[in-house]
């Protein structure tokens, strides 16, 4: 991904402008283009969308999915609810650490960072994990060294 330019902020500024109702559809944009919300763009999204610095920055970090930094190369998200921790979803979650050495909603290491979240609407078939977005059902925690290798190996044609 690349950083949104000023030059491509401005487009999606202009299109928002004025409706602070709009404040959220602006920042999953950003956010789908960038893979995070750069906090150097909040008061130039405050100034478009006529709110304060404050607000944008209280929607940005009051819902979990918005960023402020870019991700890490692989992002493993792990269903915490019910069904799937009835299912050894904590297991997995401890597993996921050792395997990584990256702590749950933690900072990443080996550009690598595990996520909670509640529900990825697998539970009859948990535990439910993502990996960089991509949904699995039924993972175990050999299951999810092969996922991992899988995500992690060159893709053909490019890099990762």
């Amino acid at each position: 991904m690349v950083p949104t330019s000023n030059a491509t902020l401005a487009p999606l500024l202009a299109r928002h402008a004025g409706r602070a109702h709009e404040l959220l559809p602006l920042l999953h944009a950003l956010q789908d283009s960038d893979g995070y919300v750069d906090p150097a763009h909040v008061p130039a999204i405050a100034d478009a969308l006529n709110l304060s610095r404050a607000e944008v920055h209280g929607v940005i970090t009051f819902y979990h999915h918005f960023r402020s930094a870019p991700p890490p190369s692989t992002v493993v998200q792990i269903c915490r609810a019910e069904a799937c921790r009835s299912r050894d979803g904590e297991a997995l979650v401890a597993h996921v650490e050792a395997c990584t050495g990256a702590h749950i909603d933690g900072e990443p290491c080996h550009g690598v960072g595990i996520e909670s979240v509640y529900c990825l609407g697998q539970c009859a078939l948990s535990p439910a994990v993502t990996i960089n977005g991509e949904l699995h059902a039924r993972v175990s925690p050999a299951r999810f060294d092969a996922l991992l290798a899988s995500a992690s190996a060159p893709k053909e044609g490019g890099h990762v």
